[in-house]
């Protein structure tokens, strides 16, 4: 394929600044934040989410049942909070690996980091291990991954951005089949179907626990990332001029692969695989503040999370069963890469 040169492709302009930008999401995902607690099959109104909320941090009259405050605190609650947090991490790792690789095809999804991890998860559930076994071996085959990934890519002559993502591909492709293998192996009645119904991706088995064990993690990648952020732009402009800046470019792509395939694993150990989400919403960013690293991370930490939130409800609302959130975002990531193929004219970085 025959790249577009930087000169003739076209700058997309920001739509916002990025306090305006910042502001915005912070509004929306508030907003959304309160409705998604009161959708269910127990309906409450979002007024009263919002006393139950300002009960627990203010003394007040209590104007509702307890029951509202079962569902909403013990039910909902980790559900909301982990939709959050995984759609900021996602989004955010994405941009960061589209920003080392200088390429905009790249997400977790595309690398094959995604598939690694659900192996490494896959197995230990085969195994019958505990939690902290599923976190990580979906850890360490991430890592493997996205080592394949590279590798894969630089051993070709001439490599370019086609090449990775189909690196990405044939890695991706390869653990597909080890985890087709472990379902062949696996008991049709009692680990097939936690496998099947995992790799699907879904919150709707999120616990309060889960999320206070992964939070803390998510939480300081995300940040440290984000202080990182402005070294994205100095790794884009190429390792010799990192060097001549005072970077170490590879200590540097070392750092934040580590922290965004540590989100990305993190993520996979609670909800299964959610793919397409780091591909559609550093994209999305862009669009609203431009391909500077500083706007981006924050404006894509934000996006992710009101947008995997906002399809979590959509999977839980549109039918009378829920659907795994991983076909939802499968089914708008999927004609968003397609047009980003199309489309390749436009400047992102």
């Amino acid at each position: 394929m025959k790249e577009t040169p930087l000169s003739t492709r076209k700058e997309i302009k920001p739509l916002f600044t990025l306090g305006q930008a910042v502001l915005i999401l912070i509004i929306l995902n508030i907003i959304l934040f309160i409705v998604s607690l009161s959708l269910g099959r127990y309906k409450i109104d979002p007024i009263t989410v919002l006393k139950v909320i300002l009960s627990k941090i203010f003394p007040m009259k209590q104007t509702f049942d307890d029951t509202v405050k079962t569902v909403i605190f013990d039910i909902r609650f980790p559900r909301v909070i982990a939709a959050l947090l995984i759609g900021a991490s996602l989004s955010e790792s994405g941009a960061a690996y589209q920003g080392i690789f200088d390429n905009p095809l790249v997400s977790p999804f595309i690398l094959g980091l995604s598939s690694g991890a659900g192996f490494g998860a896959a197995l230990v559930i085969l195994m019958g291990g505990n939690y902290l076994l599923i976190e990580l071996f979906a850890f360490i085959f991430s890592i493997i991954a996205v080592i394949l990934t590279i590798f894969i890519s630089r051993s070709q002559k001439n490599s370019n951005s086609v090449t990775l993502v189909l690196s990405g591909f044939i890695v991706s492709s390869l653990f597909t089949s080890l985890i087709s293998f472990l379902k062949y192996y696996a008991d049709p009645y009692t680990k097939l179907p936690s496998i099947v119904y995992w790799l699907m991706g879904s919150l709707s088995q999120i616990s309060i626990k889960d999320v206070m064990f992964v939070s803390p993690f998510i939480i300081v990648s995300i940040i440290l990332l984000y202080l990182l952020r402005w070294k994205l732009n100095i790794l884009s402009l190429g390792s010799e001029e990192a060097t001549l800046l005072g970077e170490n470019p590879t200590r540097l792509r070392f750092i934040i692969i580590f922290l965004s395939t540590l989100l990305t694993s993190l993520c996979v150990s609670i909800s299964g695989v959610i793919g397409w989400v780091g591909l559609v919403i550093p994209h999305l960013g862009r669009m609203l503040v431009g391909p500077d690293f500083r706007k981006l991370l924050p404006v894509s930490t934000l996006l992710g999370a009101f947008y995997l939130l906002l399809i979590d409800d959509l999977s839980r609302s549109i039918s009378s069963s829920e659907i795994p959130i991983g076909i939802l975002t499968a089914l708008v990531g999927a004609p968003f890469f397609i047009y980003l193929m199309r489309h390749g004219k436009y400047r992102w970085s």
